[in-house]
């Protein structure tokens, strides 16, 4: 039966401290790194572990390859026998055999004899040499050579691609389709991988319609649930999200509550009379942080919720985006073992015009790249989603910066992959 929920009491209420007192973005972060850590592992079939990030080191089985190949089309050879062969100075073989990819030649190489081999093929007994097929001409069941070759040319060694009881991917190590081909060679068909966390999206508000919804009215239509559900998958989460949540505490408190890692409440988040997620998460659970100093996020909370990491993300998209990427998605890559950093590539570029900003907290400018150049689009505009779609990428003015003038070079985190 569910547990009645507690008795409203304006002197504990969080909401009501308002945010004289921030916290800032480097110690938000440094809690937040000493609070996550990796998931446990899971074992998958390595059909489904491409971009997933191994837990164990994986060692080869065996070698590859296991056997002597041959590297190109020709005919196989004791290299002793070629010496000396040359256009003018052509040398006879009979052809005995042959050798293809799965079949190998049933035959020794000695004295004044050779193989046809093909591609990948195995090198049979008594060569150790492959002569290229354009060093040779075919006459009847013999062959005229006319180049030499040393001991080993083009031939491939057992172990020379992977040796057997080598470490062939360390862990943690996000894997990427090659990894997936390398781990099949050596007869791998598992592997274990940091599990991917849970994540539920709270979205609430009365006033919201449901994703896909036409705006009606004074009602309008939920931009923050699908973003974050796009932001999750990408950083490697599972995401969980099956519409609005009633601005009611108790389906937000029982919504925060599923079983899940992780939990991104967005909107209700403030110190509104009508924002419930604070008060819950301080009543049920532990608020580290409520209120920090960026912008334009700087309503975010952050606690626990027993094993739960709680993130309480405004509601403005803007500001959703911004404390997602700072906190939230950094979060879901720590935990299914991925790196920390942001997801974003960046480049060196000069500003059009400058970029002002104020002493005391991170701001987050959306920009675009202009002939190579940097034009700022927006720092304020916390509810303007438009302005990120328009923009090329961002830039973070720091803390202890006013900004940086016209002609000075910041770099450029880009949204393109």
């Amino acid at each position: 039966m569910p547990q009645p929920l507690p008795e409203h009491n304006p002197a504990a209420d969080v909401r009501m401290r308002g945010f004289s007192q921030r916290s800032t973005v480097d110690e938000v972060l440094t809690w937040l790194d000493k609070t996550i850590s990796p998931l446990t592992p899971e074992v998958i079939s390595i059909s489904e572990a491409s971009g997933r990030v191994l837990a164990e080191d994986m060692v080869a089985r065996c070698n590859v390859p296991g056997f002597e190949r041959s590297m190109m089309d020709g005919y196989a050879v004791l290299a002793e026998h070629t010496l000396g062969a040359a256009p003018y100075h052509r040398i006879q073989l009979s052809v005995i055999d042959q050798s293809l990819p799965g079949q190998p030649a049933q035959c020794t190489i000695a004295h004044n004899t050779t193989a046809r081999i093909m591609t990948g093929a195995p090198l049979p007994t008594g060569a150790d040499a492959v002569l290229p097929a354009e060093l040779t001409e075919v006459d009847g069941d013999s062959i005229w050579i006319q180049g030499e070759v040393s001991p080993g040319k083009n031939v491939g060694q057992v172990g020379e691609d992977i040796a057997q009881d080598d470490v062939i991917l360390s862990a943690p190590r996000r894997l990427r389709p090659q990894d997936i081909g390398v781990l099949s060679s050596v007869g791998i068909a598992e592997v274990p991988v940091y599990r991917q966390p849970k994540v539920r999206i709270v979205v609430t508000g009365d006033e919201l319609l449901p994703a896909g919804t036409t705006p009606s009215g004074y009602q309008i239509t939920d931009a923050n649930g699908p973003m974050l559900h796009a932001l999750c998958a990408r950083d490697g989460g599972l995401p969980v999200n099956p519409g609005i949540v009633p601005d009611q505490p108790e389906a937000i408190l029982a919504a925060m509550k599923e079983n899940v890692d992780i939990v991104l409440v967005s909107g209700g988040s403030s110190v509104g009379q009508e924002d419930h997620a604070p008060l819950l998460l301080a009543s049920e659970g532990k608020i580290q942080f409520h209120g920090i100093a960026i912008r334009p996020s700087s309503p975010t909370g952050m606690g626990q919720l027993e094993h739960r990491l709680v993130f309480l993300l405004p509601g403005n998209p803007v500001s959703c985006l911004c404390a997602y990427d700072f906190f939230a998605g950094r979060a879901i890559r720590a935990l299914g073992g991925k790196n920390r950093d942001w997801p974003y590539r960046y480049v060196q570029r000069t500003l059009r015009r400058k970029l002002v900003s104020t002493i005391g907290r991170v701001d987050y400018a959306r920009v675009r790249l202009i002939k190579d150049q940097v034009e700022p689009i927006a720092i304020s505009g916390a509810s303007v989603l438009s302005s990120t779609t328009r923009a090329d990428g961002f830039v973070i003015v720091p803390s202890n910066s006013e900004g940086y003038a016209e002609g000075s070079l910041v770099k450029t985190w880009l949204y393109e992959p």
